[in-house]
C-alpha cells in the first residue's frame, strides 16, 4: 500500500491511534490523557459493549450476576477520544497507516495495538455448534457463563470434563477456576462423590509457576479430580455427548480417545487477530513482536502494544494490563518528545485462582515465573488460599476496574525504572 492510493479527502489523522477498546485500549488512553491533556487520541473499536471478562468465571460459579460484567461501550469510552466504531482490517507500518472495515485509511504518528486476541472455536471440530446445549459450555464465550452455572446446578451424577488448550491463552487459570468452583458446589450439595471430574490439560504441568502448584494440588485431591496432562480437546459431538482428546504419551506418540460426558466446559485455542498475524508486526508465532520491557515494537519505534495481543512472555490477564498501561503511556510520550524510554514492564501478571467459593490462591508473578507480590500480606499470604483474596476478587476488583483502571487511576501500577 502506498499513501498515494489513499483518497486524500478521506484521510483521517491523529497523533495517537489506539486499536482496541477493551481493558488495554481504554486504560492506556486514560493513562495518556492523564499525562498530557492536549494529546489527539483516537480509539478504533467495533463493539457496542464493553465486558469485564474476569467476572465471567464468577458468573459461571453463581457468584456474580451477568449484568455486573458488561456496560455499553459509549459509557466506557472516554469523552476525550475520537471513537471510530469499526474493525481494523490491515496495518501498514511503513506508511504509518491502518485500514478500517469501510475501506478508509487512518494515518497516525504513534500507534498502540491493543485489540485482544481471537478465540479459535473452529480449531475444535463440532464445538461451536455444540455450545449452549447438551451440557457443553464455556465461560470464555460472552453470555455462556450463565449456562455453565445452570449446568453445574443440574448435574447430580455422571461425568464432568474440563479442558485447557495449548498456551498461550488469556487468563491461563480460568479453565481450572471453572472446575474448582463447580466441584465446590457439588461438594457443598452432597453430590461430589457421584460425579467423575476430569481435567484434560494440553500442557504438561498444572500451573506454569511451580510455587502455586502445591496449593492447587491439595484442591485436586480434595475434589477427587482426575488430571490428564498432554490431553488436548480436538472434537466434540454434542448430541452424542462425546469429546475426543488427542493424548501424547511419554515417547511423544499421539492417540485419540473418545470420552463420554454429562458436562463439558471447553476452552478453545487462542491466537492474535488476523490483521496482526498477517502484518509485518507479528513474530513467528503470530503475536505482536514487542520488547519485553518497554512494550515498544522491536522494529517500528512509533508502535507500542499491550494486552492479550502481545508476544511478550507474561500471563495474559487484566492485571497485566494494569501494569502495562502506564509503561506504554510514559514510553509513548517519550517517543513523541524524542526522549529516551525510561519505563519498564517486568512481566507482572495476576491470576486469582478461585479454588472454592470463599477462598482464592492469588498468584502474582512476572517474567520467568518470578513471584511479584503487590498486595499486603493479609490479602495475599504467599501461595496459600485465603478469604481475604476472595474478598478482593469478589467485592473490590469489579469496582476498581470500572471506576479506577479504566479512568487512569494507576493503583499499585507505578512503572519500574528501565535498566
Amino acid at each position: 500500500m502506498s499513501l498515494n492510493a489513499i483518497p486524500r479527502e478521506s484521510d483521517k489523522k491523529h497523533t495517537v491511534v489506539i486499536v482496541g477498546g477493551g481493558a488495554a485500549g481504554i486504560s492506556v488512553a486514560a493513562s495518556l490523557h492523564k499525562r498530557d491533556h492536549s494529546l489527539d487520541i483516537a480509539v478504533v473499536e467495533p463493539s457496542s459493549s464493553h465486558h469485564y471478562q474476569p467476572g465471567w468465571t464468577m458468573v459461571g460459579g453463581g457468584v456474580f450476576r451477568p449484568d455486573v460484567t458488561s456496560k455499553p461501550m459509549k459509557e466506557v469510552m472516554p469523552s476525550f477520544v475520537s471513537w471510530y466504531q469499526q474493525k481494523v482490517t490491515a496495518l501498514d507500518p511503513d506508511q504509518n497507516a491502518i485500514q478500517m472495515a469501510d475501506g478508509s485509511w487512518m494515518i497516525y504518528e504513534t500507534l498502540v495495538l491493543a485489540p485482544g486476541l481471537e478465540l479459535n472455536w473452529g480449531a475444535i471440530e463440532g464445538l461451536e455448534e455444540a455450545l449452549g446445549q447438551n451440557g457443553v459450555t464455556s465461560n470464555y464465550l460472552e453470555g455462556m457463563a450463565s449456562y455453565t452455572w445452570e449446568t453445574v446446578q443440574r448435574l447430580k451424577n455422571g461425568r464432568a470434563l474440563f479442558s485447557q488448550p495449548p498456551m498461550p491463552i488469556k487468563c491461563a487459570g480460568a479453565p481450572q477456576k471453572a472446575m474448582y468452583l463447580s466441584s465446590d458446589y457439588w461438594l457443598r450439595h452432597g453430590v461430589l462423590n457421584n460425579i467423575d471430574i476430569q481435567f484434560h490439560n494440553a500442557g504438561a504441568v498444572l500451573f506454569g509457576v511451580p510455587d502455586y502448584v502445591p496449593a492447587l494440588e491439595s484442591y485436586i485431591r480434595k475434589y477427587g479430580i482426575n488430571v490428564n496432562f498432554q490431553s488436548n480437546l480436538v472434537a466434540v459431538n454434542g448430541p452424542a455427548r462425546k469429546a475426543t482428546f488427542r493424548m501424547i504419551d511419554a515417547e511423544g506418540n499421539a492417540r485419540d480417545e473418545e470420552v463420554g460426558f454429562d458436562m463439558l466446559h471447553a476452552v478453545p485455542p487462542q491466537r492474535a487477530p488476523e490483521f496482526v498475524r498477517q502484518s509485518p508486526l507479528a513474530n513467528e508465532g503470530g503475536w505482536l513482536d514487542l520488547q519485553d520491557d518497554t512494550l515498544r515494537h522491536k522494529r517500528f519505534a512509533n508502535i507500542f502494544g499491550l494486552g492479550d495481543v502481545s508476544g511478550t512472555g507474561n500471563a495474559k490477564t487484566a492485571a497485566a494490563v494494569r501494569k502495562q498501561a502506564p509503561v506504554v503511556a510514559e514510553n509513548l510520550l517519550a517517543t513523541v518528545r524524542n526522549q529516551p524510554l525510561k519505563a519498564a514492564y517486568l512481566g507482572y501478571g495476576s491470576c486469582p485462582l478461585t479454588v472454592e467459593n470463599g477462598r482464592i490462591v492469588l498468584a502474582e508473578f512476572g517474567y520467568g515465573g518470578k513471584l511479584q507480590p503487590s498486595f499486603p500480606k493479609w490479602i495475599n499470604d504467599g501461595t496459600k488460599a485465603t478469604r481475604a483474596a476472595w474478598w478482593l476478587k469478589a467485592k473490590q476488583l469489579p469496582g476498581l476496574y470500572w471506576h479506577g483502571m479504566l479512568k487512569g487511576h494507576e493503583w499499585l501500577a507505578k512503572p519500574a525504572p528501565r535498566g
